[in-house]
């Protein structure tokens, strides 16, 4: 397995609110960890509650009993939240932070993730598919049949999430679970690549006979190529590479 992570402030902000872990090796009861998070917040409260709902996730991980990956990583997330409001609570400056999370580990030929927000995962297998769905304004009225997919990319709310880590005294991940064959590749972002980089651009640098770093950087000059509105995170995961089939 292979796994390159990388973030950048992109070409309008002054302050990087996304953050990333990534282990191929083994965290607690997991045999490796993957996770985004896009924090939001005036001052540097985005920045924190990105940061520490990435490390809350990971700390929890790494010392739960628990063996079920569904089970684990919501409590971890249930963790994440509960720490974000009290912090919150504890210092005026961050009141109203909060921070979407995209968490992902594979286990065997089966990859599982759960996400909050419209930080995503992608599943390239010689098509590009979208596995998470975003928690956003812009998803539902797509849903609903009120946007089409293109109209929503460009929608003056596409940034309005409708769930997010602080927002609420509890908050639901929603989980999914798929098959993985050799030669797939794994994508997890921030909005701040998937809303300046359209599907088929991605498509085109996973399909790239080059390595995971090369995918990460290119994704993310792209992003900036093309405005780089806000900030983008980016993790490749190679889930065969250097193993044999």
């Amino acid at each position: 397995m292979k796994a390159y992570a990388v973030t950048d402030v992109g070409q309008k902000r002054k302050i990087n609110q996304d953050s990333v872990f990534v282990s191929t090796e083994p965290v607690g009861n997991l045999p490796n960890l993957f996770i985004v998070a896009d924090g939001m917040g005036g001052h540097n409260a985005g920045d924190f509650a990105s940061r520490y709902a990435v490390n809350a996730v990971r700390e929890a991980i790494a010392v739960s009993r628990e063996v079920n990956p569904v089970k684990l990583i919501s409590e971890a997330i249930r963790l994440a939240n509960e720490g974000i409001l009290a912090e919150a609570d504890a210092h005026e400056e961050m009141r109203g932070m909060g921070t979407t999370i995209v968490v992902t580990t594979i286990l065997g030929n089966y990859a599982y993730t759960a996400n909050v927000g419209d930080s995503r995962l992608y599943l390239y297998d010689g098509e590009l598919k979208q596995i998470t769905k975003d928690h956003s304004l812009v998803e539902e009225m797509v849903r609903l049949g009120e946007l089409t997919r293109e109209q929503a990319r460009i929608h003056p709310d596409k940034h309005i999430i409708t769930r997010a880590l602080g927002a609420a005294q509890t908050v639901e991940p929603d989980f999914f679970d798929f098959r993985l064959h050799p030669e797939n590749i794994l994508l997890m972002c921030s909005d701040g690549l998937s809303n300046m980089v359209d599907d088929d651009e991605i498509r085109q640098v996973l399909e790239q006979p080059i390595s995971a770093e090369e995918m990460a950087d290119t994704l993310v000059g792209t992003a900036n190529d093309n405005g780089g509105m806000d900030n983008i995170a980016v993790i490749i995961i190679e889930p065969d590479a250097d193993e044999e089939e």
